[in-house]
């Protein structure tokens, strides 16, 4: 198979506009004509769902939570970026651009990097008109702060609930679509899989949770807006409902899975504090403009840390990366964090964790400024830990957070099958080997917005002669019987140990073994580990209660299912790619200082595989990176 990312022709600059001229129209009495089914209701997904409304097609919006507010979108906290250059210190859509594509190590595309940040520019008119309440200054203007891996300010706030704040502003264009009856909404219904006829995706077969029901749903095209799948190796920051279901039931149907081994440890979270729990908390990235990082010189230091003098301290970021300091991006700082967690410098009671400092910044700018522009998560912190961080450092420490990787998609967001479109976390497209903090609700927005209701218009212009898809064929028919034998399958087994004992094990050996660090002996040992865990699952599993009725057990089983196989496909993409770039970090591939070494010779492509059955090798299937505006250089933050 060759890949085509269907990239526009002329210059970097003009190729999103040259799309959007030559792009094919739907006119609006042949828009009613057209079903779309949405999965997912996070930002990419209500902005879809709502702008399609809006124009005029038939969709349908399913997602697993009770209402769209519990997308996982609200858990982004720190803000969203756009290249306004509202502080007048530099900022431009091409430095935009290229802090963005350096960030993700040169391996992403230079084209859909561009794009997003020259939509980013509209993005903030389009949340101010929403009514999200982003921070301002004195006189009224719109405020930004820095996050890591840029020298400007470009991230726009609210508070640290900027996620929550703009998916209310989606939320609301979304039920005002419902409201219109454009839009049909589906929660509590889970998508078990994508159904494709003569090649197409057709439409989707549900679960309806609430009773157990399994549902059939059928249109001209299908969108997957359904986030990422880091709540593989268990212990994340990511909600215990998030998964990678949907994009793996549609990779199982010939949607290629691009790089699945970049998944980003976030440096920002809540160290944990025992075997009892089920995620980790995020602490946003934002809290690293004002706080400065730093563990305790003398190694398994005991004393509290405003006990600990000035110059017996090592401000470890400061010291290693000087131009961007504690702003450095997150897979080096969350690497940094842990090689001197391992080497005996960690904090707290397991000395799993490092010290974000404020001290400074409240003797600066006082308790109040500190408090105006984090109030909210120094409060969640004295909440969930018992300490006050304007009295002493937070503890912080890396966790699994963001997958880079996810289906692979073309210029249009459309997946090698035809019909099936993927936004936002789901896709693989902006981010390269490593997200740089606040790109995350700007892509999805911008898929959301901005891109897609372009793109799948042009591929709906083909489809206005095809009339209404039938959900009653035997390829629906297939794809609910392959559902209901998998539900009947779970319940019969009848083993010993409960879904989350499977997940843990997976997640651990994941963490250890194709987490921050890997190295080809153990990638090859989690391969062969996690095979043997598969097949334990699905002897020893004990999913109790019935498939017709509402059963979390159940839900959870066939998400840790999906988990062993996508975890297998995350070790083999690790293992083929003898370099570091980003969040995968090869052990063997390092500068003797400790840095990622790039091997752009050998490796200037993106991994794209396909699923050769339950017992066959994936395939690997290579989308070579052309850089023509700018040329990958060694990523130094020094």
């Amino acid at each position: 198979m060759i890949l085509d990312s269907k990239i526009p022709q002329g210059p970097l600059e003009h190729k999103w506009e040259n799309y959007k001229k030559k792009a094919r129209l739907v006119n609006p009495a042949n828009r009613k004509k057209l079903d779309v089914i949405v999965v997912g209701t996070g930002l990419a997904g209500s902005s879809i769902a709502a702008s399609l409304g809006e124009m005029g097609y038939n969709v349908k919006s399913f997602c697993f939570q009770d209402s769209p507010r519990r997308a996982h979108s609200v858990a982004a906290q720190g803000g969203v970026n756009a290249a306004k250059n509202y502080k007048n210190d530099g900022d431009s859509v091409y430095r935009m651009f290229v802090d963005t594509l350096k960030g993700g190590d040169f391996r992403a595309r230079e084209a859909n990097v561009y794009r997003m940040a020259e939509c980013s520019l509209n993005l903030i008119d389009q949340a101010v008109a929403q009514g999200v309440p982003f921070g301002r200054e004195y006189g009224g203007y719109l405020n930004n702060r820095s996050f890591g891996g840029v020298q400007v300010s470009r991230t726009f706030y609210a508070r640290g609930q900027t996620g929550q704040q703009l998916l209310l502003g989606a939320y609301q264009a979304l039920m005002r679509q419902v409201g219109k009856g454009s839009v049909q909404l589906f929660s509590r219904h889970e998508m078990l899989d994508l159904v494709t006829v003569d090649g197409k995706a057709r439409g989707i077969i549900v679960r309806n949770l609430d009773t157990g029901d399994i549902e059939r749903h059928a249109a001209h095209a299908v969108i997957l807006a359904t986030g990422g799948y880091g709540k593989i190796y268990y212990l994340s920051t990511l909600a215990m409902g998030c998964n990678g279901s949907a994009i793996w039931r549609a990779h199982k149907k010939g949607a290629l899975m691009a790089s699945p081994s970049w998944i980003q440890v976030h440096p920002t979270s809540l160290p944990q504090s025992g075997d009892y729990q089920s995620k980790l908390t995020l602490m946003s990235e934002s809290l690293r403009n004002d706080g400065r990082i730093w563990v305790p010189l003398k190694e398994g230091e005991n004393r509290p840390p405003n006990d600990i003098p000035e110059n017996e301290r090592d401000y470890y970021l400061e010291r290693r990366y000087p131009a961007f300091g504690n702003l450095a991006p997150r897979d080096i700082s969350s690497r940094a964090a842990k090689e001197r967690i391992d080497a005996g410098f960690g904090i707290g009671p397991l000395k799993n964790a490092v010290y974000l400092d404020f001290s400074k910044a409240i003797q600066e700018q006082g308790k109040d400024k500190i408090k105006e522009k984090y109030g909210n998560l120094f409060d969640m912190y004295l909440k969930i830990t018992g300490y006050d961080a304007y009295k002493e450092p937070m503890m912080i420490s890396p966790s699994a957070h963001f997958s880079m990787g996810g289906l692979w998609v073309d210029y249009e967001l459309m997946t090698t099958v035809p019909g099936l479109f993927a936004l936002g976390e789901a896709n693989f497209a902006d981010h390269g080997a490593n997200r740089l903090g606040a790109n995350s609700l700007l892509q999805a927005s911008v898929d959301g917005y901005f891109i897609a209701p372009y793109t799948i218009a042009n591929y709906l212009a083909d489809e206005i002669h095809t009339g209404k898809i039938s959900p009653d064929t035997p390829e629906f028919e297939q794809a609910e019987k392959a559902v209901r034998d998998q539900i009947t399958d779970f319940i019969n087994i009848k083993g010993t140990k409960t879904v989350d004992y499977f997940h843990k094990t997976l997640g651990k050996l994941l963490y250890d073994y194709c987490g921050l660090a890997r190295n080809e002996e153990g990638l090859k040992y989690a391969i062969q580990e996690i095979r043997k865990l598969k097949q334990k699952f699905y002897k020893d599993v004990r999913v109790s209660g019935q498939g017709d009725q509402m059963n979390t057990e159940l839900e959870k089983a066939g998400r840790v299912a999906d988990y062993f196989e996508i975890g297998e496909l995350m070790c083999y993409d690790a293992l083929t790619r003898n370099e570091s770039c980003g969040a995968h970090f090869r052990e063997e591939f390092q500068t003797p200082d400790g840095e990622a070494m790039r091997n752009d010779t050998e490796y200037q492509f993106i991994s794209a595989w396909a699923w050769k059955g339950e017992n066959g090798e994936p395939e690997l299937i290579k989308e070579p990176l052309i850089f023509e505006e700018i040329q990958p250089t060694v990523r130094s933050y020094k």
